[in-house]
């Protein structure tokens, strides 16, 4: 049969394509950027006569539709494998939960039975092209895996998704589809960073005069590790390379300044290579059939083996905070989820194995709560319930406004010396304290 043929055979309404959907499913909803649209919609219609459907996607960019049901925990469950500000608040509405992981492992989780196979899968993509084949667009990752034993493909065409190549189980086939919705073409969400602050721009500086030419870059989400983009882009760094989980804008901003050629990379060379992809507008037009980016599934982009391949190998991420002992916390505030954990330990691993690589956990020194009352982000030890994201022998360099170090080979008391060092003049004193107190504080406070 013709591959338009087939298309059109398989053509439902998004109604129709809801209705497939029944009590106790499993149901993968897309990730990131490419959650579905009208079916959404419908499918808020239809939820609140079933029970106990069980939908799994992450880093929510739009609010669903079927979390404003009435009763949603009556209904269904949301679980997330990395989380965003929308998945947070329905954790705090009661029906939403967060799925911890190694983000690198997903795909596997699905191959070999870890997690139940989606009864339905449902995601955007971009039209079929010539060839009959449909790009997942910037959300690669898992999602090859997961149609691999989904009992029921549904994909939602949105013009507006960008066509992402270079990589591979970046697509599915339509002979492999089992239902086709035209969607009404809503614009893709948006996930900006937000304005740097004078405490990012510092941070970001002792980065930046750590990279050399020819670098191969992982940012993670957020400020800080778009405005070391942003300054990398202004820099007279050149010959950069890109492998990172997360794409995001700072990479448009770097390569439209001519600043990545990828000619130095090991593997993949020329080439930007991420899992998936989040940001605005800006950077969704970059991507779109831009053969000079690779969109790969999160097993490879992730893999501590492959990024310990490419020499001077440079990541850049966030913590919420971080203990005397060098316990990175990058995921909740106690037992409150905040993010997740996602690629961040594979990528400290794998930076620190690459030859001449680093990684660098940053965060502003203090930070205020909503009753104003200024705290410190270094901590004597992690809030009971906080999850040590980075455990104390792999974290390599940690950056504050106050400065940066590196904490590889150091004893307990050079980790408190040197974390308290980058401290906030205003609490360096009684972090001393609690050091003597734990006994990892080699000279008194008072010298």
């Amino acid at each position: 049969m013709d591959i338009r043929e087939l298309y059109d055979k398989k053509k439902v309404s998004a109604k129709e394509a809801s209705e497939v959907i029944k009590s106790g499913d499993w149901v993968d909803y897309g990730w990131t950027a490419t959650t579905p649209h009208d079916i959404d919609i419908e499918l808020a219609k239809r939820l609140p006569n079933l029970e106990n459907v069980i939908f799994r996607g992450g880093i929510l960019l739009k609010r669903p539709k079927i979390f404003d049901i009435e009763n949603q925990k009556e209904h269904f469950t949301w679980n997330s494998w990395h989380m965003s500000g929308i998945e947070r608040k329905a954790i705090n509405e009661g029906f939403a939960f967060y799925a911890p992981i190694r983000y690198s492992e997903l795909p596997r989780y699905y191959r070999d039975g870890n997690t139940p196979p989606a009864d339905v899968m449902i995601t955007q993509v971009s039209p079929m092209d010539e060839h009959g084949y449909f790009s997942f667009g910037t959300s690669a990752s898992h999602l090859a895996a997961c149609a691999e034993s989904a009992k029921v493909i549904i994909v939602e065409v949105n013009e507006n998704v960008p066509r992402c190549l270079g990589g591979f189980e970046d697509g599915i086939h339509i002979s492999q589809v089992d239902m086709v919705v035209e969607g009404s073409n809503p614009p893709m969400g948006q996930s900006p960073a937000g304005e740097a602050t004078e405490v990012d721009t510092k941070i970001a500086k002792l980065v930046v005069e750590e990279i050399p030419n020819g670098a191969c870059l992982q940012l993670g989400i957020g400020s800080m590790p778009n405005t070391v983009g942003s300054l990398i882009a202004q820099s007279d760094l050149k010959d950069l390379g890109v492998h990172s989980e997360m794409y995001v804008d700072a990479f448009v901003d770097i390569a439209k300044a001519g600043k990545i050629t990828g000619a130095n990379k090991e593997i993949n060379r020329y080439r930007q290579t991420y899992a998936f992809a989040a940001g605005t507008q800006k950077l969704y037009d970059y991507l779109d059939n831009n053969p000079e980016c690779m969109s790969c599934p999160v097993d490879y982009v992730n893999d501590v083996r492959v990024i310990s391949s490419l020499n001077n190998f440079m990541s850049i991420n966030n913590a919420v905070d971080i203990d005397l002992y060098g316990q990175v916390n990058a995921e909740s505030a106690g037992i409150r989820q905040i993010s997740g954990a996602g690629g961040q330990l594979d990528f400290v691993l794998g930076a620190y194995l690459s030859k001449g690589g680093k990684s660098f956990i940053c965060c502003s020194s203090t930070f205020k709560t909503k009753s104003g009352e200024l705290k410190s982000r270094i901590v004597p030890t992690l809030n009971p319930g906080s999850i040590v994201t980075d455990t104390r022998a792999n974290t390599h360099y940690v950056v504050t406004e106050y400065g940066k170090v590196n904490l590889k080979g150091l004893a307990v008391w050079q980790k408190a010396e040197a974390l308290i060092s980058i401290s906030h003049p205003d609490f360096r004193d009684e972090l001393i304290k609690e050091a003597e107190k734990q006994k990892i504080w080699r000279r008194s406070n008072k010298k």
